[in-house]
């Protein structure tokens, strides 16, 4: 079945990794399905609800991957039924090699019976990671087969890439049938990573990006304060702000990783932002790139952009330092457009209109805090 029109903009969702890791059960998804309703994530447009590893039993059974009976008592396929009852979409986690990262069987040699098991079972999403591959067998082969078996197994299925950016999948990953690829190692709860994975590793790959194509810089951390799998010392709430607010310009995955069901009012604010998320889901599809990076000693001030359909341009201003109040200005010119062009300015965090501007616009951002601006032409009639 033909997976052309799935991811026509970025996914959206929630994986059980960041903050479960082997701790996954039945009831644990089934509740956050049920909080996907309850917290308004649904209509934020989040969507897919995806266990990662160590779902799986630790042995095939006649030659087919099955789960593991104590953690899913009633079965992946009535989870799945569960999940997709609420109106949203599962999505279920294997690796291109001989074994998961966690070591359960995976399914290298047993691409097309996987992905007929999943379509059997109501998958919809496919996470495939990159552990314990063959020697002699490169990622783009190892995913290639995957998916090929996806595009004959008679389900549409989300297929996303997880090799950890090593092959340089963004050059790639459409080909094999990809929707999506990581384009990094994995993403920890702290600041020192959000910087790595999301200012330093995703400046250039703006190209590679498009609708039912995303490069994904991993899931995200917001929400977690330092609790969980992948936790390694957690954020301010201002650090989260700049982490969602990079990945929206970046047109990347919006996969939640923090415990839906025990978000305080700050996660709500951030994850539930719907102009930030409309930056996200904008329907031209284009990546953000960097349009200014400027260094004061230790202070840096970091500014990106993403063109819209409408043909305004959402820009994050960045304050990377430890200094509050930090002045962050972003050009005209910078972003192609007139120095005397007008341009109509709302802030999308605080929901506010700041007025008529020309030339530039400056403003004053806290440490590791964000401005983060709608930028609309005006044109005399």
């Amino acid at each position: 079945m033909n997976g052309s029109m799935l991811a026509r903009k970025p996914p959206m969702g929630w994986n059980s990794w960041n903050t479960f890791g082997n701790a996954i059960h039945e009831a644990l998804i089934r509740e956050t399905a049920d909080a996907f309703i309850s917290e308004g994530l649904l209509d934020a447009g989040y969507e897919y609800v995806v266990i990662d590893d160590l779902w799986e039993a630790d042995e095939r059974v006649d030659g087919r991957l099955t789960w593991d009976r104590e953690k899913f008592p009633n079965g992946i396929p009535a989870l799945a039924d569960y999940i997709h009852e609420k109106g949203l979409k599962f999505g279920i986690y294997s690796c291109a090699g001989s074994h998961t990262c966690a070591g359960k069987p995976a399914s290298y040699g047993y691409e097309e019976v996987d992905a007929k098991t999943f379509a059997e079972w109501g998958v919809d999403f496919l996470k495939y990671d990159f552990c314990y591959a063959p020697p002699g067998v490169d990622g783009p082969q190892l995913y290639q087969r995957m998916g090929q078996a996806l595009r004959t197994c008679g389900r549409p299925i989300l297929f996303s890439l997880c090799e950890w950016g090593r092959h340089d999948p963004w050059t790639w990953g459409a080909k094999v049938g990809g929707h999506m690829w990581r384009t990094t190692g994995d993403i920890h709860d702290n600041w020192e990573s959000i910087l790595k994975i999301g200012f330093e590793q995703q400046a250039g790959l703006h190209p590679y990006a498009g609708p039912g194509r995303w490069n994904d810089p991993d899931m995200l951390v917001v929400g977690m304060y330092g609790k969980g799998n992948v936790a390694r010392g957690g954020c301010t709430d201002a650090e989260y702000r700049s982490h969602f607010t990079l990945w929206c310009l970046l047109a990347s995955p919006l996969m939640i990783g923090c415990d839906v069901r025990a978000m305080n009012d700050a996660t709500r604010a951030i994850l539930l932002n719907a102009e930030a998320i409309a930056v996200n889901q904008d329907p031209l599809g284009r990546q953000g790139y960097r349009v200014g990076k400027v260094a004061w000693a230790r202070e840096i001030a970091d500014v990106w952009a993403k063109p819209l359909h409408d043909g305004s341009i959402a820009v994050g201003m960045f304050n990377l330092g430890a200094r509050d109040g930090r002045r962050v200005a972003v050009a005209w010119e910078s972003l192609g457009l007139h120095d005397r062009q007008p341009c109509r300015v709302r802030d999308l965090w605080t929901h506010e209109d700041l007025g008529v501007f020309t030339r530039s616009f400056t403003t004053r951002v806290d440490q590791h805090d964000v401005a983060f601006v709608r930028l609309t032409p005006i044109f005399e009639a």
